[in-house]
């Protein structure tokens, strides 16, 4: 390790196993590599400092791979308590040289320590998930604005915080909204999520889920994955929402919907998956049954009220890593997974690196963007451009050996004109 990188993680003997782990995903992110063979030649972030509030994973160590060595001096920060992976924490600082602040379970104020080392470096692009360095900045730590080009954002939670911030106006520089590509939600938040929530929860319980009823509380993308993925593994899924729309669209697709006071009597597994909180709350847990299993895949544990079920317990006890059993006054038990945070990287290893292929891709060449592009950009919430959007598609098809037709001449032709009807 070169004597300039800093870094707070758990254990550097760990960077072996991290190694090949790290490489093992790498195999499936064939996109991502592609752009990091670009990035060797070209080195488009030369000399631009990154900080990243990432989920320290496999696939996450791949991307900041690519970024430095398309230039960037980076810096990862975990940007949740229990979704750090610390042998990958351990390679990336001992293997490839790059500054780390994360340690699996480190507490709120470890949390923002790591937050305002990763800040201390001075960004001149952020890079959230959840949106707490863009927050921190704003509220704590306004000297750094002035060399900020930019940053991208890669959740959904993150996003609602960001154009909350934007309709404001109180957002200083423009956010690239990750979360919004196409080749992003569609399928990392439902592909992704819907496998590796089930993932978490049947490796912290190791429930069988066929016959049970889950209820799946929000049904964006994240909730249709979510949803989907426990049908077909026998479960009965309910649906609950506060839009009708999407309520509307989970009843044709063959899913009950309710309240979530309804829910509660019949639910066995609760999941989270709205970007709210208090989605369940005291009223729910005094409805549960005896044994129901509460969990949540939203970026933050404020979707359920811990609060209010600690105040209707006589006591807790852990049943199994990553499973609180909350005994209740009236001798009912509620277990609660992965103490209410994101439950697909809390007791599993988060999503699989095939489809982190497309939002990593997106974070690699939206940094590229914002470098060429940040002084035509307005202090707001922005789209990844479509162009970037079409190519990663192209190249993830192109890598899957799938080929796809072109527009003829006289089809382009047709679809340029309004003259030609019936």
């Amino acid at each position: 390790m070169s004597n300039d990188i800093q870094c707070d993680i758990k254990d550097p003997s760990l960077a072996s196993t991290g190694r090949k782990r790290i490489d093992w995903a790498g195999r499936s992110m064939p996109v991502v590599r592609q752009i990091r063979r670009r990035f060797l030649e070209e080195e488009p972030l030369k000399g631009i400092r990154i900080s990243a509030c990432l989920h320290v994973t496999t696939e996450t160590a791949n991307l900041v791979i690519a970024l430095r060595d398309g230039g960037a001096d980076v810096t990862l920060c975990a940007s949740n308590p229990l979704s750090t992976q610390d042998d990958v924490a351990a390679s990336l600082v001992e293997d490839h040289g790059i500054s780390v602040y994360a340690i699996k379970g480190e507490d709120n104020p470890t949390y923002y320590s790591h937050i305002t080392a990763a800040l201390d470096r001075r960004p001149q692009i952020t890079m959230d998930d959840g949106a707490d360095l863009v927050s921190t900045i704003h509220s704590d730590r306004r000297e750094l604005l002035q060399e900020i080009i930019g940053g991208t954002e890669e959740t959904t939670t993150g996003v609602i915080r960001l154009r909350s911030m934007a309709n404001d106006g109180v957002l200083e520089f423009p956010i690239v909204s990750v979360n919004d590509a196409d080749t992003k939600h569609l399928f990392d938040n439902r592909y992704g999520t819907g496998q590796s929530t089930l993932d978490g929860i049947i490796r912290a319980t190791n429930l069988l889920l066929a016959g049970l009823n889950v209820v799946v509380a929000g049904y964006g993308w994240c909730g249709r994955g979510v949803a989907s993925r426990a049908r077909g593994l026998g479960a009965q899924v309910i649906v609950t929402e506060v839009d009708p729309t999407r309520a509307l669209e989970a009843v044709m697709d063959g899913f009950q919907v309710m309240p979530m006071l309804e829910a509660a009597e019949i639910g066995d597994i609760f999941v989270t998956v709205t970007g709210n909180k208090t989605v369940i709350a005291g009223s729910h847990f005094q409805k549960m049954k005896d044994g129901a299993v509460v969990c949540n895949s939203g970026h933050f544990n404020v979707e359920i009220d811990i609060p209010a079920l600690e105040s209707l317990s006589s006591g807790r006890e852990t049943a199994r890593e990553f499973v609180e059993q909350y005994n209740l006054k009236d001798g009912r038990k509620i277990f609660l997974l992965g103490e209410g945070r994101l439950i697909n990287l809390s007791s599993a290893e988060g999503h699989p690196a095939s489809v982190m292929d497309m939002s990593f891709a997106n974070q690699a060449l939206s940094a590229e963007y914002l470098t060429k592009n940040f002084r035509n950009l307005p202090k707001d919430v922005v789209p990844v451009p479509p162009e970037i959007d079409r190519e990663i598609a192209r190249l993830k098809l192109q890598s899957m050996g799938c080929r796809i037709d072109d527009l003829s001449a006289e089809q382009e032709k047709y679809l340029a004109s309004w003259s030609e009807g019936t």
